[in-house]
């Protein structure tokens, strides 16, 4: 069982990462900690979709295939994973960016980043 578990650190770092992010989003009560939280767990599902990529495998190579050889004979990474992460890298950049200029609004509309607080607020209004 241990040992299983060293050789696949990567999904147990995966695991670990995305049960921190996914505790931040539901237990804390400020909006930055609630988007860190989301970081983390896109975070996560990254580490998992290249953990999946990776091949162990002796003679495997990189995407590239020489024209000396074959392609059905050569066993390669399939590239695709490693694009899909890349793109959602840049998605969710643009996603934090976007929330932390929602959260620096109802900051300066509300004066607190406190989820109950604003919940009160709102229904006094």
């Amino acid at each position: 069982m241990i040992e299983s578990l060293f050789s696949h650190y990567t999904y147990v770092l995966m695991f670990v990462i995305l049960g921190i992010g996914i505790y931040m989003v539901i237990a804390s009560e400020n909006l930055v900690k609630k988007l860190i939280g989301v970081n983390l767990f896109q975070t996560a599902i990254f580490l998992f979709f290249v953990s999946m990529a990776y091949i162990d495998v002796e003679g495997a190579s990189a995407p590239i295939v020489p024209a000396t050889k074959d392609p059905g004979e050569l066993m390669v990474a399939s590239p695709l994973p490693q694009v899909i992460v890349l793109t959602a890298i840049v998605v969710g950049i643009a996603l934090t960016a976007v929330g932390l200029a929602l959260i620096i609004r109802i900051y300066a509309e509300y004066g607190t980043l406190r989820e109950d607080t604003l919940r009160e607020v709102r229904a006094d209004e």
